[in-house]
């Protein structure tokens, strides 16, 4: 059930006229919990099995580190927890991975290995609720937070539907207080709720679906070697998609859930005005990158033991991060490449001596390209089917020459277009908040921006496609 499909809207309005009906807090929230489960098990019924035992099993394992007296029992309790949810997101999402691998590595010993490929159907956003739903246990296990009382809220939190299959990645200690207290929204939050609804849906269907992914599609989707041209409309095109489709699903969800009187975090902030590559994983798919720092990369030691010790940290833990992505060695290399960035970024900031000129507005525009630049190139590996097929658009972005195939200028005149937009509407709001902007407005001209949006939503709508991050 996609956000701009006609079925989420009717699904949408019964749970909001359940919602703002004068029943009891209680069975408000038992009414958002059976939606949450509806709306799951309208792709795959089964699968509301693996939401069910993912609430058990942190439930009771937070319960259990807290009334165990010893470390080794809460330890215990901890490992159970990671057993069962990264064991789920193992078995669905990486089995078949590891299993060509180590049939590949089978092959180098000259053993020929020739099991049965595993047919796994991988359960939307099982990347994001086992991501979310760990954060509860971790928290108690750290002693920064309690068991939370009611069983009810943290079902809630674990299948809340606006973040449940593409995030934002939400944490246990941000959400759960939200459940105390009747989530009626005011007038103001509800408009403001919509507007980013159906902000979201113009850049999924139009921007990413309609104007960029078939320039995307016209080079990923090929075989051969593009032109210079060509290789660079395709991967821009497919940086913006990317970013329009992910950002649009989370803008959409933040929107349907304050429509809720629920608030999640901010996901984006505007990554392509990034300054530098610390600074874009500040921006972009923050509450992913948030979660990695916090749970994986301070606990591996973080910077506390030498640039050395810092530089492997980084290392691993944005592999880590491309393979959260994808079951590929393509998302690894993403994300190593990513990983490579930081610490090129992390050495040049403790050789060069902070000075005035780094904050020249001329020179932060010039690293802020720079930045962008590299990261468009990384979103080759995230993008290609293969090695081979990066290799060969990368050469081509940075050797001049004939190709075999060349994309449509038309094509290459609106990736280009769209692209010199993001970079100066990123730039220009990359210090403030769409909230902000939006109701310093007058209240006409907001009625005349959701008016264009929808008409544009209604009549300029590409391709219907999923969501790029369904698949992870």
């Amino acid at each position: 059930m996609n956000f701009n499909s006609y079925t989420f809207f009717i699904f949408f309005a019964i749970v909001l006229a359940f919602h703002y009906s004068p029943f009891s807090w209680k069975t408000k929230k038992l009414n958002l919990l059976f939606a949450s489960y509806l709306f799951y098990a309208a792709w795959n019924p089964p699968f509301v099995a693996l939401l069910v035992l993912c609430t058990l099993t942190d439930w009771y394992a937070g319960k259990g580190v807290v009334s165990s007296n010893t470390k080794s029992k809460r330890l215990t309790f901890l490992l159970i927890t990671l057993f069962v949810n990264i064991g789920m997101l193992t078995y669905f999402k990486y089995a078949n991975f590891l299993l060509e691998n180590f049939i590949y590595l089978l092959g180098l010993m000259n053993i020929h290995y020739n099991p049965p490929k595993l047919d796994l159907l991988l359960p939307l956003g099982i990347s994001f609720f086992t991501f979310q739903s760990l954060t509860y246990t971790f928290d108690i296990y750290r002693k920064k937070n309690e068991p939370w009382p009611s069983f009810l809220d943290f079902a809630l939190f674990v299948s809340f539907f606006p973040k449940l299959i593409n995030g934002p990645i939400t944490r246990a200690a941000d959400f759960l207080p939200q459940c105390k207290e009747s989530a009626n929204a005011q007038k103001k939050q509800i408009a403001f709720g919509f507007f980013l609804l159906f902000l979201g849906i113009l850049e999924k269907t139009v921007l990413a679906d309609g104007l960029l992914a078939p320039a995307a599609d016209a080079l990923f989707n090929e075989s051969g070697a593009p032109d210079m041209l060509s290789a660079w409309t395709g991967t821009l095109a497919f940086t913006g998609q990317i970013f329009f489709d992910f950002a649009g699903y989370s803008t959409s969800a933040i929107g349907v859930a304050l429509c809720l009187g629920f608030n999640l975090p901010q996901n984006f902030k505007y990554p392509y005005a990034a300054v530098g590559f610390s600074d874009f994983w500040r921006r972009w798919h923050i509450s992913l990158s948030e979660w990695l720092r916090d749970y994986l990369y301070i606990s591996i030691g973080g910077n506390r033991k030498g640039a050395v010790r810092t530089y492997i940290n980084i290392v691993a833990t944005m592999l880590l991060c491309g393979l959260w992505h994808g079951a590929s060695w393509t998302f690894v290399a993403w994300g190593g490449l990513h990983g490579l960035y930081q610490i090129i970024e992390k050495y040049l900031r403790t050789v060069i001596p902070e000075s005035k000129i780094w904050k020249n507005n001329f020179v932060q525009i010039f690293l802020g390209l720079i930045t962008f630049t590299a990261v468009s190139m990384a979103w080759v590996f995230f993008r290609s089917e293969s090695f081979h097929q990066a290799f060969t658009i990368i050469r081509a972005m940075v050797v001049p020459g004939n190709g075999t195939f060349s994309i449509e200028n038309y094509f290459t005149m609106l990736t280009f277009s769209i692209t010199l937009l993001i970079l100066v509407s990123h730039w220009m709001m990359r210090e403030r908040s769409l909230y902000q902007v939006i109701h310093e407005m007058p209240w006409w001209l907001r009625s005349v921006i959701i008016s264009v949006m929808l008409f544009v939503i209604i009549t300029c709508s590409g391709e219907d496609r999923a969501f790029i991050y369904f698949q992870f």
